[in-house]
């Protein structure tokens, strides 16, 4: 299986002085994790002693968390015109899982395996997108102009022969997408889902349809991403009736999911929506050369955005690693335990002042950041750190929609 193969490294590893975050009975003490030559967890111990041919990395009391998963993701490069390459977005940033978001239909998916899922570092999976096309030319050549978009034998087909990075079905249901189509992709993408037993992630964006609409479609194990956008029509902020009917949905097992990208994350919703007990399920970043160097940055950065808003540490992490791989059905338990693959990121709070932006352009003052030292997957460390964006290219995005001009 592509995303949990792993190389044979040289020499073992020795990570020292971590602090165990999101593991649950682990959480607290201060460990040294041996990881064999295999990349699974060979011992856990307050102290290990480490040989001659040991690789040791001091984590100096940072804390050790399940490698970040990334559910919302664009890295299909060079297959779209908006995708980045795994590593922008991947181990140098402290995300070890990464979840390709739709970019490629089953007319290209072959491409997207071959070129970027196989050949990267990181474990990338996929949700498919249903119009044939996905995201060659994302909102200039829309991939559901209407029926001729679908081609339900060849989705069967691409899903058949590739289980094993698959993860769901994608649906872009957004007027500047669909037009007047409405609710029929969503509705075709259920069917597919049902019949194929996997899960669809729906972008709820300016309607038709409505994000109301569209809940009343969905069932546990559903996704809906930028839950928390502030578009006309899709905020749950301006309308009552649809917070009610987002709670409903969030009761029943539909995932709640950050996705925030460069036009569907808004701080004013978020906070309202975090202060009556509604959180997502799922931080996720919706990264694309277009949202890059605009509002998102980074994993770290829409974590900690997530964090000053009012979720707590513990639960910005579970929606950051266990909630995700849940989500797509990887192992998400017990996985600081001997015998398990080692995937994790050793990360530290750092005191801030920084200034960030949502995807309206609502400026927000950060704290507290989450600051990525290194991602372990298998027996590699990867060191890591925040994105720096650049200035020239956050002066050139569209105040609207975060895409460069």
């Amino acid at each position: 299986m592509i995303g949990n193969r792993f190389s044979t490294a040289s020499s073992p590893l020795l990570l020292r002085n971590a602090r165990p975050i999101g593991f649950g009975e682990a959480k607290g003490a201060v460990l040294d994790i041996a990881v064999d030559t295999r990349g699974r967890v060979a011992e856990l111990a307050e102290t290990i002693e480490a040989g001659d041919d040991v690789r040791v990395i001091d984590c100096d009391g940072a804390f050790l968390s399940p490698g970040w998963a990334d559910l919302h993701a664009h890295v299909w490069y060079g297959g779209t015109d908006i995708s980045i390459k795994p590593a922008q977005a991947g181990a140098e940033r402290g995300v070890t899982t990464i979840v390709d978001a739709g970019s490629a239909g089953e007319a290209n998916f072959h491409g997207l395996r071959e070129l970027i899922i196989e050949p990267a570092r990181e474990n990338v999976y996929a949700f498919l997108n249903i119009g044939s096309i996905g995201l060659v030319a994302c909102n200039r050549v829309s991939e559901l102009m209407d029926m001729r978009s679908i081609d339900i034998d060849r989705i069967a087909q691409c899903i058949e022969a590739n289980r094993d990075v698959i993860v769901g079905l994608k649906v872009r249901a957004s007027a500047v997408i669909t037009g007047g189509w409405d609710l029929t992709p969503v509705r075709i993408a259920k069917k597919i889902g049902r019949v194929l037993k996997l899960p669809l992630m729906v972008h709820v964006g300016e309607p038709p349809p409505l994000y109301d609409d569209i809940l009343g479609l969905l069932g546990e194990g559903d996704i809906v991403t930028h839950c928390f956008n502030g578009k006309f029509g899709g905020s749950i902020l301006e309308d009552e009736d649809l917070y009610t009917l987002v709670e409903e949905a969030a009761a029943r097992g539909v995932i709640l999911d950050v996705g925030h990208g460069g036009a569907s994350f808004s701080f004013d919703v978020a906070k309202a929506a975090l202060s009556r007990d509604l959180s997502p399920h799922t931080i996720s970043t919706d990264l694309h050369n277009r949202s890059m160097d605009g509002s998102v940055w980074d994993m770290a950065t829409t974590m900690s955005k997530l964090l000053s808003l009012g979720m707590s540490l513990e639960d910005v992490i579970a929606a950051s690693t266990v909630n995700p791989r849940k989500a797509i059905g990887l192992p998400h338990e017990k996985l600081l335990a001997v015998g398990k693959p080692a995937e994790f990121t050793v990360f530290e709070m750092e005191q801030s002042s920084i200034e960030v932006k949502d995807s309206k352009g609502a400026v927000s003052r950060l704290s507290e950041l989450f600051s990525p030292r290194h991602a372990i997957l298998r027996a590699e460390a990867i060191a890591a750190s925040r994105y720096q964006p650049s200035p020239e290219a956050a002066l050139h995005a569209c105040p609207h929609c975060g895409w460069a001009l």
